[in-house]
């Protein structure tokens, strides 16, 4: 049976605001520990560490060519999926999911529709901090961030007020819900029990989708014993136990249907497995270009050779981009929505979502 491994780098939990870890993300690899031994060997003949880790390799310079190398032979001969999301911009569109899209909701309006709401979330990112006040929209965010993780009722009315205390009129489609109305659907949504900012679900929904396509038949999944998924194992295992037919279009390159070809997911001791220890490596890899291209690190790999040996399929990343008539392009006929509905139908308890638009 196929086996992905997968690892994961900048989990930071519910707080997305962390200066010091802007992304996160993780990578797939189908590989086997011998075929990941052969590659560790043949670019690391002298590695003296009982584990290889991106982070310790690439802070020697004369390590770098070996790391390029590494990527690019898996890259060219492993299936292979790495996700890395910025994760203020999560923030930011979970701000949107339950912030506003409820109000949209029960005026029947479907505010996924070929990524909409991605566009949207682009434009407060990039230009929030300009015209509704830098000082102003960051304390929204962190409002935003504590009343998802608290849910009480002071912790709510907090986060009515920083957003009316923004210039939120200059985008009303966006902070109208709550700034104009307190509109109490969206209130509720944010105190659902399960709702949370906690990005780890994020990112395995993301890699799955992937996985799915790239899987041949029935495959499981390996990742290392990092607590932040253990937390959703129940999730994760509803997945896989769900017999229902169902298929859900992400965009261009990610489709999720049900029943999953994915049986089994465990955790191991990276140290013991080589191949999620090339997971590390190409996760490493990309949230470092990610915070390079930021000016937030130096000195690691060059991220425009790096990135430019990725496929499109290979490299998934949720990012602001205000090209709106290329993510449109690349949305369309997305059934966000509907697959929103399905979870909430099917998973809901566990997730913390309530269905977005009756019918689709």
């Amino acid at each position: 049976m196929e086996c992905f491994r997968i690892d994961e780098s900048g989990y930071t939990g519910f707080d997305l605001l962390n200066p010091q870890q802007r992304f996160q993300g993780a990578a797939a690899v189908a590989i086997s520990d011998d075929d990941a031994r052969r590659l560790i060997n043949t670019h690391f003949p002298k590695l003296q560490a009982t584990e290889l880790k991106y982070r310790s390799l690439s802070r020697r310079p004369g390590n770098h060519p070996h790391l390029i190398a590494l990527v690019r032979d898996v890259l060219q001969g492993f299936k292979s999926v790495t996700y890395i999301c910025d994760k203020r911009f999560l923030l930011v569109m979970m701000f949107l999911d339950w912030a506003a899209e409820p109000y949209y909701y029960a005026r029947g309006l479907n505010f996924y529709q070929d990524g909409q709401h991605y566009g949207m979330g682009s434009l407060l990112l990039r230009v929030g901090p300009s015209i509704l006040g830098a000082d102003a929209f960051e304390a929204m965010l962190a409002a935003f961030q504590r009343a998802v993780k608290e849910k009480s009722p002071d912790s709510l009315q907090a986060l009515v007020a920083a957003v009316r205390r923004t210039n939120w009129t200059e985008l009303p489609e966006a902070l109208g819900p709550l700034a104009q109305y307190a509109d109490p659907d969206c209130l509720r949504a944010i105190a659902t029990p399960g709702v949370s900012t906690d990005a780890a679900i994020v990112v395995m929904q993301a890699l799955i989708t992937r996985m799915e396509v790239m899987a041949s038949g029935p495959y499981r999944v390996e990742h290392d014993e990092f607590k932040n998924l253990a937390t959703y194992s129940g999730l994760l295992q509803a997945f896989i136990d769900h017999k229902g037919e169902a298929e859900f279009r992400s965009s261009k390159i990610a489709t999720v249907k049900f029943p999953l070809k994915l049986t089994e997911v465990v955790q191991v001791n990276s140290k013991a497995s080589p191949a999620v220890q090339i997971a590390d490596v190409m996760i490493g890899a990309v949230v470092e270009a990610g915070n390079s291209l930021i000016g937030e690190r130096t000195g690691g790999l060059d991220p425009q050779v790096l990135l430019s040996l990725f496929g499109d399929e290979q490299l998934i990343h949720l990012v602001p981009d205000l090209d709106f008539e290329a993510q449109k392009a690349f949305r369309e006929g997305s059934h966000g929505a509907e697959l929103i509905d399905y979870f909430a139908t099917n998973f809901g308890s566990k997730m913390g979502i309530k269905p977005t638009k009756e019918g689709g």
